[in-house]
């Protein structure tokens, strides 16, 4: 392990930019994204680049402040997901994909994570009349054909990093797992771990049953309410939610979130009320639901966070260039 990668903070930006650590991390993480474009252009996705700022972001973000901006004397938001943006997008086509920056001011606790950054960029997907089942597949598959090309494509970096080709081969060997989100707050609790079942999986039990797993795994079926309006409530278990995290071994965590997505106008209208949103915030939005919005299924890889298991990383501040941590002022 490296000096710099037991440190609680990054180091000053000099020392960081010419680590050799985070040469090799970064050459990674650009290999790793041309693996992606790669995949997700040969199924046929388009990529577009994504809106930074809007009236409105994602809603969903758990803990996270929004940050407003002055946009022309109106109250503008930098963009903590896409989400509505993807959904609106697939009027123009009907698979898309996006590398797509994110600002979230995270709460102050999370700083010692080594999982959270202010500043990071996710990989957006989003598919129109897709399933929950067929977004898992392609996230599988995709996360899959990274792994295998980086290590195809990365053994000085990797060997630079410390960061054993055969482990890491071997976590994305098998078929990924599947757990309800009730199960696994079970297991939680079994462990003496109190997690509330009405809520996301917290940060603390994340981690822990991130540590207890030899593959990935999807967790699905969140309670409603405890995300977004944006993802689809299950016509069969109403308060049950149509959507999935991807959960990676060895303490790595949350790769990604996704879901089908609610796209009929009367539906999101009542979900948005349910949170007690004001609908006249989303009302370029809801215009378009009104119009018509296909149905569709997607996900949000970190960027920053799958390159983290890649290079098998101590914290996510090594995976980016300028990194960010909750409550620290930096370039």
């Amino acid at each position: 392990m490296s000096t710099e990668s037991m440190t609680t903070s990054p180091p000053a930006p000099y020392l960081h930019l010419t680590s050799p650590r985070t040469v090799a991390t970064l050459a990674m993480q650009a290999k790793f994204l041309a693996g992606a474009r790669e995949f997700l252009t040969a199924e046929g996705f388009t990529e577009l680049l994504p809106p930074i700022i809007g009236p409105v972001t994602d809603p969903g973000a758990r803990g996270a402040k929004q940050v407003d901006i002055d946009y022309y004397g109106h109250r503008y938001k930098l963009m903590t997901s896409g989400i509505l943006y993807k959904q609106a997008s697939l009027l123009s086509f009907g698979k898309i994909f996006c590398l797509a920056p994110n600002v979230r001011l995270e709460p102050l606790e999370t700083a010692v994570t080594h999982r959270h950054l202010v500043e990071f960029h996710q990989l957006d997907v989003e598919f129109a009349h897709g399933s929950r089942a067929q977004a898992m597949d392609l996230a599988e598959r995709l996360t899959r054909h990274c792994v295998e090309h980086v290590v195809a494509t990365c053994g000085r970096e990797l060997e630079i990093l410390g960061r054993d080709q055969g482990e890491l081969t071997r976590a994305v060997a098998r078929r990924y797992g599947r757990q309800r989100h009730s199960e696994v707050v079970g297991d939680l609790r079994e462990l003496g771990h109190p997690q509330d079942e009405h809520t996301e999986i917290d940060w603390v039990g994340e981690e822990l049953i991130s540590t207890m797993r030899e593959i990935p795994f999807f967790i699905t079926d969140y309670p409603k309410g405890s995300r977004g309006f944006y993802d689809r409530e299950s016509a069969q278990e109403p308060g049950v939610l149509r959507n999935f995290d991807l959960i990676f071994p060895g303490g790595f965590g949350e790769m990604m979130s996704g879901s089908e997505r609610e796209a009929d106008y009367g539906r999101v209208m009542r979900r948005i009320r349910e949170t007690g949103e004001n609908p006249a915030k989303y009302e370029w939005y809801l215009t378009l639901a009104r119009k018509g919005l296909p149905p569709s299924a997607g996900f949000g890889l970190g960027v920053e966070r799958f390159t983290r298991f890649l290079g098998g990383l101590d914290a996510v501040w090594e995976a980016t260039a300028y990194p960010k941590l909750p409550g620290q002022a930096r370039p």
